[in-house]
Parts: C-alpha cells; sequence; structure tokens
C-alpha cells in the first residue's frame, strides 16, 4: 500500500469513526427517551474467566442498559471457541463460568436473556443465505480475519475463521438487534452486519422499510478507556495480566504487588508519560467513581507501594459484593443450566421466528 493509500485509508477511518461517535451520542440521549425502541446485543466467547477489563469495558454497561429498560440479549459464543482453536477445552465449565459471571455482576435473567450459539440451530441457518451475500475479498479485509490470518504464521485459516464476521452478522441478526456495543476496533464488523442486512432485503424485494426483514443495526461505543495489563502491556487472559471476577482479595493484592509502575515516587495522572502509573489510577477511578487526578494528588509522595495499596483497597471493596454473590451462584450449577435452558428457549422461539421470515422472502416455504 503506498503513503497516499495509507493516508486515504486512515482519513476514512477517522470519518467512519466521527460518525459512530456522534451515532453513538443520538443513540444514548434516545434510550432515555424510550428504551422499549432498542434491542441491544452482545456477548463472550467462553475462552476463559472475565476479567476487569470485561467488567469495565463491558459487564458494567449491559447491567446500565438493562436497568435503562433497553431489551438485552447476551449470547455465549461457544461455537466461535473453535474458529482459531483445535479443541473447545473444558467448554461447559467455562460457559457455566461465564453465565456466573453474568448474574454476579447484576444481569437479570427476568429482563436480559442469556442464551448459547451451540443451542440455537435457527441462528446458525442464517450463515448459508449471508454467506451468499458477502464476497471472498470482503471477507479478507476484515480486520480480525486479517490479524488472525498475520499471526497463524503460515498455518492455515479455517473456514469458520474466514467466515467469522458473518456469523457475527447472524448473532446480530437473527433477533433484530438494532444496538451492539463495540470497541472502535470492532467497528468494521457491525459495518458488515449493516452490508448483510442491505442485501438481503435488495436482493428479495423488501427495499421498502416497513417490509424489510432486518434493521440496520447500530454500534454503541463504549466511553471505557483502553485498560492495560499489570505488566503493563495489553490486558490478556493468555499473558496472565489480569484480575479475574473470580479471584480473591488476596490474589488480587498478590497481582496488584507485582504491577508495574515506574521509579518516580511522586504519583501523577499523565496517560501519555506515565502509562502505566495512570492505567493503575484508571482502575481506581473507575471502582471508585473518584478522579484520577484527585487519587494522584492524595497519594502525592507515597511512590508505588502507596498507589498499589489504593488500587487495591478500591478494586476489593467493589468487586466483594460482586464476589460474595458468585461463590453464591457457583454452588449451584442446576440453577446456572436452568437459567441458561430459559434464555435458549427464548432465543430459539425469536431463531425460528426470523428464519421462517427469511424463507418467506426466498420463497422458500413449500
Amino acid at each position: 500500500m503506498t503513503t497516499s493509500e495509507e493516508t486515504l485509508e486512515q482519513s476514512t477511518s477517522d470519518a467512519s469513526l466521527a460518525r459512530s461517535l456522534a451515532r453513538s451520542k443520538e443513540i444514548d440521549e434516545a434510550i432515555d427517551q424510550d428504551p422499549t425502541r432498542f434491542r441491544v446485543l452482545t456477548g463472550d466467547r467462553p475462552t476463559g474467566r472475565l476479567h476487569l477489563g470485561h467488567y469495565f469495558g463491558t459487564l458494567r454497561n449491559r447491567v446500565l442498559l438493562q436497568e435503562r429498560g433497553v431489551d438485552t440479549w447476551v449470547l455465549v459464543a461457544d461455537y466461535q471457541v473453535i474458529t482459531d482453536r483445535d479443541a473447545v477445552g473444558p467448554i461447559q465449565e467455562r460457559v457455566l463460568g461465564l453465565v456466573t459471571d453474568y448474574l454476579a455482576v447484576g444481569l437479570d435473567p427476568e429482563k436480559t436473556t442469556i442464551f448459547n450459539h451451540s443451542s440455537i440451530p435457527a441462528l446458525n441457518q442464517l450463515m448459508l443465505p449471508f454467506l451468499s451475500l458477502v464476497t471472498e475479498a470482503e471477507l479478507h479485509r476484515n480486520p480480525t480475519v486479517k490479524a488472525e490470518l498475520e499471526a497463524t504464521d503460515g498455518r492455515a485459516m479455517t473456514g469458520l475463521m474466514l467466515t467469522y464476521p458473518v456469523h457475527q452478522a447472524c448473532d446480530i441478526l437473527f433477533c433484530k438487534a438494532n444496538i451492539v456495543p463495540v470497541g472502535q476496533d470492532q467497528l468494521p464488523h457491525i459495518e458488515q452486519t449493516r452490508l448483510i442486512a442491505q442485501r438481503f432485503d435488495k436482493r428479495y424485494g423488501r427495499v421498502d422499510p416497513k417490509r424489510a426483514v432486518f434493521p440496520r443495526p447500530d454500534a454503541l461505543l463504549s466511553e471505557t478507556p483502553l485498560l492495560l495489563g499489570t505488566d503493563g502491556t495489553k490486558m490478556s487472559k493468555s499473558r496472565g495480566n489480569t484480575i479475574e471476577l473470580a479471584m480473591t482479595a488476596d490474589e488480587t493484592a498478590k497481582i496488584l504487588k507485582r504491577a508495574k509502575t515506574d521509579s518516580d515516587r511522586h504519583i501523577t495522572f499523565d496517560p501519555e508519560n506515565r502509562p502505566e502509573v495512570a492505567n493503575l489510577l484508571t482502575l481506581a477511578s473507575l471502582a471508585t467513581g473518584e478522579d484520577p487526578v484527585a487519587i494522584a494528588e492524595r497519594i502525592g509522595d507515597g511512590g508505588g507501594g502507596a498507589l498499589k495499596a489504593t488500587v487495591t483497597e478500591a478494586l476489593n471493596d467493589m468487586l466483594a459484593p460482586i464476589r460474595a454473590r458468585r461463590a453464591e451462584l457457583a454452588a449451584d450449577p442446576g440453577y446456572l443450566l436452568s437459567i441458561l435452558r430459559q434464555g435458549n428457549e427464548k432465543a430459539n422461539e425469536r431463531a425460528e421466528k426470523t428464519l421462517n421470515e427469511v424463507r418467506e422472502a426466498m420463497h422458500m416455504v413449500y
């Protein structure tokens, strides 16, 4: 790619982000006016325990949307585990672990639909007509697919990984979600989903909004800053630099004692020049609601030790009721399975209805 092409691509990306931010603000204001206009779809892959990055980045916002009256659907994406892995691992344990975390942080199964991929056949059947609406070149241009291809080190990419963006479109459109909470890096997936919805309705004569089968979902961008792991790099389960929701207070304290800071004893909030210190201050701020600058000023010349102690206390205080609830839930796997079955029943009903609409539009009802 030439320099001019890179500049054009960056300019296009910046313009797209600006539009998405403006639209997110409009949606947020519209939710306050009438939350019943919206349905949100979000979820996680059961590849391990959820951590603070998940909590501050998505989980807390899901609970907030639920309490604001938005119809909230949360997917345990068990089929997506095998997009880039040879086996599913201890899948049932991890699926139930996600359900445990969801309920522990405050998701209410009477208000939020919790379900899993492999239990919703009609959702996955949407893959067939949707795949006919995208090209191989479009799939290869998707940032997630490109990043996976670059990381394979010569290993062949699976067909499921290549079509990952289409599977995500199935997740969003089967329940006719019209908002999807995402980070900036996920915007191309939302755009791909919008294109699939638009192309389906155009191909099968449903261009009239009143007859359209699918909504055009919008991204709801997170305002949570990007959090670093305790080693100063990207927060990741595989790097062991996270604080998991299931950890004890002592385990949290032990991890934070090893957290990376710097040699300056005077604590200041300076994300650009002191990213590790700023990250710890941000964690304390998110946990307490106090401004990170004020926290830094209070610590003053206390150094890294005082900073870590402050963050440890803030996080453990915030996580204490979540951990207590989590322990209660984990002791009753039968209840967790009943919640999942309840959500799956509702999701199957919705998926069958959508698939029937798709068949009708395609003149495949016999």
